[in-house]
């Protein structure tokens, strides 16, 4: 009884930790390295004599180079940490924080490793694709803390099975209900059975947008005839819009989920342009400068 209990505060703070976003991680720990750090590396730019002037082959340049060089390797490794979960100092969620806010100090560790000096060249190209990464990890930080909330919402507590499995209750409805109708209307309800809500293209997905929805035209060319009053024109025009709005919180749903997945597929090819470009970068200054 004892053990648990000098033990249990312990655990309150481990539970709560869980909770906590790791931007937030051990009271913004990260961000305070990373401010100290782009702080120091700015003092040093401003106070040291750089001759003829700031660049990246002074002594402080290749510092802040090395540096720069160290975190572009270190910040690559999170793909490899997600694999083990663990907890403590040095938790996923500790090192998702470090990556995040070191890799902002990187901009300015580069940026005063070039001495603000750009052109048409490799260690230029270097740093444009750098820039590139940290820009498209600062949309996946965005996606991570606001999407998932838009993803549970989206839900509205049904599972993607469940939303599938409704949307095939309701064409078999309406498969039956369309049979007695007129051949014309029977094939509008039957182009809109034949949609596969999960067959669409990766614009649709992204952008939400249906157009040629036929579940939609289905509906819309039936609406006035429904509005006469015939009760199996009622019926059907009421399934499809059932139908329409779980295609709806299913499209919503698969959209929200592309979103948070999609920065993936440019953050990582860039990361691996961002290492040809550097190792170009190093190589040309070693052995041609």
């Amino acid at each position: 009884m004892a053990t648990r209990q000098i033990n249990a505060p312990s655990v309150r703070r481990d539970r709560q930790d869980r909770h906590r976003s790791f931007l937030v991680h051990a009271g913004y720990r990260w961000l305070k390295v990373g401010a100290w750090l782009s702080l120091l590396c700015l003092l040093a730019y401003l106070l040291v004599d750089q001759q003829p002037r700031p660049n990246g082959g002074t002594w402080l340049g290749y510092t802040l180079g090395t540096m720069g060089a160290l975190l572009i390797l270190w910040l690559s490794l999170l793909g490899v940490r997600k694999r083990a979960m663990t907890t403590g100092r040095w938790s996923l969620k500790g090192w998702t924080s470090a990556h995040v806010y070191l890799g902002l100090a990187l901009i300015v560790v580069a940026t005063l490793h070039c001495g603000f000096q750009f052109g048409w060249n490799v260690h230029t190209l270097a740093y444009a694709l750098m820039m590139l990464v940290i820009l498209s990890g600062i949309y996946g930080v965005i996606a991570y803390v606001i999407l998932p909330r838009q993803l549970s919402a989206g839900r509205k507590g049904m599972t993607e099975e469940q939303m599938i499995d409704a949307v095939r209750a309701i064409d078999r409805q309406l498969h039956e209900a369309a049979q007695p109708l007129p051949q014309s209307i029977a094939a509008r309800v039957h182009a809109a059975l034949r949609e596969d809500p999960l067959q669409v293209g990766a614009w649709q997905r992204l952008s939400g947008q249906y157009r040629h929805c036929a579940t939609r035209a289905a509906r819309e060319s039936l609406q006035d005839a429904a509005r006469a009053g015939d009760d199996g024109l009622v019926r059907v025009d009421s399934l499809l819009q059932r139908r329409l709005s779980v295609l709806t919180q299913m499209r919503g749903h698969m959209r929200t989920r592309a979103l948070l997945g999609v920065w993936l597929f440019v953050h990582v090819p860039l990361t691996i342009a961002l290492f040809a470009a550097l190792i170009a970068h190093i190589v040309s200054v070693f052995f041609y400068w």
